[in-house]
């Protein structure tokens, strides 16, 4: 679905000027003059890094603006925009021969099966099986991500696996899982493979699970929505400042994923990390709860992490387990109807109770649920629904 147009309609197209497309060429991909991002977590476009040639893992991509020689990508709200032989912010993408190429179309660095309760998803299918594919890279450079190994890497730079979309759905078969993650890095950045399988698995029966930053472009996000059947996607803080200068991106794209994802039909919940000072402000989660509220409704779980030192945060506490219970209160007061804590093992509110009559539904230990308290989506105490995807 890329675009061939003339230089001028290029220039055109992506909003610069010849100045300013030079300036873009030189590494600071598509964020304008006014972006206040700490170089520490501004991601930047590899220059002259492309192979030579697309290999055996590359396809075409599938959303760009070419004008024959400059490529755009617009997969994603970074827009990198690349020359001949120039690699993208997510490490990806490259520019050959004036064609968009992602290079992590069928090789997995990382294959697992996890219970569902790992992404986190307390309301999709409890109690089943996933099958976890993901590759290496990332549109964002959080500075506590946990899976810096992969999502900070270049598809050549790790191990990994021939796996192309039939051969994924064949291994969910195999193993027996209903439903395929498409997580541990940055789903977005390896869309096409993303895109690929989960039409494949539709076709077989399975469901589609995407965990992501919510960092995509509105088009090519519907155009995957078609085959999306749920969808873990953070949202980091209620601060673009904060987003910046912590995760490298913005809030405003991914809030916009939040409203795309409830117009489609697709289930997701929404996990924040509670990392102090960036994520521990009382005030900002009613904001935050405010808007879920008006925009996407009561409905959608929202789920506190706690934080432990990693990556580039190691000088930094573990988040306060009161803090984390005083969210979760919050929350509740303000009307969100299902709100849970995550790496806070025993905690009540690793646990679901009815909105309605307030009785424990699912009984969490760990991955493990020895009470289950559903019959068809429903109370069974109250008879109340309660949302979110069951068997």
């Amino acid at each position: 679905m890329h675009k061939v147009i003339t230089r001028k309609e290029f220039l055109k197209s992506v909003g610069l000027g010849a100045s300013a497309l030079v300036c873009a060429s030189a590494g600071y991909g598509f964020l304008g003059k006014d972006d206040k991002r700490p170089k520490s977590v501004k991601g930047h476009i590899f220059k002259n890094d492309a192979p030579k040639k697309p290999w055996k893992w590359s396809v075409e991509g599938f959303h760009y603006a070419t004008d024959g020689t400059t490529v755009q990508c617009q997969i994603c709200p970074n827009r990198c925009i690349l020359e001949p032989g120039d690699r993208s912010i997510c490490r990806s993408k490259v520019n050959i021969d004036g064609k968009l190429y992602s290079l992590t179309y069928g090789n997995p660095c990382s294959i697992h099966v996890d219970p569902i309760e790992k992404k986190p998803l307390n309301h999709f299918y409890p109690r089943s099986l996933i099958l976890s594919i993901a590759t290496t890279g990332c549109n964002f450079r959080c500075l506590n991500c946990q899976n810096w190994e992969i999502s900070q890497m270049k598809p050549e730079e790790v191990r990994h696996y021939e796996l192309f979309p039939e051969s994924v759905v064949s291994e969910a078969k195999k193993r027996k899982t209903p439903s395929i993650a498409y997580t541990y890095s940055e789903p977005i950045t390896y869309y096409e493979y993303v895109y690929d399988t989960a039409k494949l698995a539709r076709e077989a029966g399975l469901k589609n699970v995407l965990v992501s930053n919510g960092y995509i472009n509105r088009k090519p996000l519907i155009r995957l929505c078609k085959y999306l059947d749920g969808a873990n996607v953070n949202l980091k803080s209620f601060d673009d400042r904060i987003y910046r200068s912590l995760n490298g991106g913005s809030l405003q794209p991914v809030l916009n994923t939040f409203k795309t994802l409830h117009t489609e039909g697709v289930w997701f919940e929404m996990p924040t990390l509670v990392v102090p000072p960036y994520v521990d402000d009382t005030e900002m989660i009613k904001r935050m709860c405010g808007w879920i509220l008006k925009e996407l409704g009561p409905n959608y779980p929202l789920h506190f992490l706690r934080f432990f030192p990693h990556y580039k945060l190691t000088r930094l506490p573990a988040t306060p387990i009161g803090t984390l219970k005083e969210f979760r209160k919050v929350a509740l007061q303000e009307g969100i109807r299902y709100v849970y804590l995550g790496n806070v093992p025993g905690h009540e509110g690793t646990h679901t109770y009815c909105h309605n009559c307030h009785k424990i539904l699912i009984e969490r230990k760990g991955y493990l649920i020895p009470q289950y308290n559903l019959e068809n989506g429903r109370c069974k105490f109250c008879g109340t629904s309660i949302p979110g995807r069951w068997g």
